[in-house]
């Protein structure tokens, strides 16, 4: 079974894929295979510094992320720019991994893809869809919290990305992740896991 894991920034998501690999289940994380390339000597780095210029390059080699993210908010061209240089490579790792996956025996593959519902081809993809949700001002407080990150910018990605309603109207089943402790959350991903694997 190919389960898709999506939710916006901050939702809880990267915590539910980690559930989901206690289960028994192959994890590929596009947001992973999108930080690789992007790396001091990732393969797609030789296109993104030719396209953005070397300002968009570490001194160790690796994309500026938050250089990045501002030029991103001041252009609206640069996402799209950006993502035709990466999505062509994410997509070509992602179904190798499926392949090893799959050759390893795993009964469940979670693709754990934050614009999995912004995507558009993702839902034909995957057989059942897993939003985890939780309130926009939880997942402002709580990307604030990480190392380079200011509520403002947190806002952002959250303007660009789905409503939380289009996310759940194309979902199989939602966790809201709102005030639950991990154990509770574990507890609602091994049931869920053991549900869908018994074909419920």
């Amino acid at each position: 079974m190919r389960i898709g894991l999506t939710g916006g920034i901050g939702s809880g998501k990267s915590t539910v894929a980690g559930f989901w690999q206690e289960a028994g289940a192959a994890l590929i994380d596009t947001d992973a295979i999108a930080r690789s390339l992007s790396a001091a000597g990732g393969a797609a780095m030789p296109a993104i510094v030719a396209e953005f210029g070397p300002a968009l390059q570490t001194s160790d080699g690796a994309l500026d992320r938050s250089a990045m993210r501002a030029l991103a908010f001041a252009d609206a061209s640069v996402k799209a720019r950006l993502e035709a240089i990466l999505h062509p490579m994410i997509g070509a790792q992602t179904r190798a991994e499926e392949a090893q996956a799959r050759a390893a025996g795993h009964a469940l593959i979670v693709f754990d893809v934050p614009l999995l519902v912004e995507s558009g081809h993702w839902r034909a993809r995957v057989d059942r869809v897993l939003v985890i949700d939780c309130e926009e001002a939880t997942q402002v407080a709580r990307v604030s919290q990480r190392p380079g990150w200011t509520a403002e910018a947190a806002r952002a990605v959250l303007a660009a990305q789905a409503r939380r309603a289009q996310r759940r109207s194309c979902a199989d089943a939602v966790i809201f992740n709102q005030n639950l402790s991990l154990q509770a959350l574990r507890a609602q991903v091994l049931s869920l896991a053991q549900a869908w694997q018994a074909g419920k």
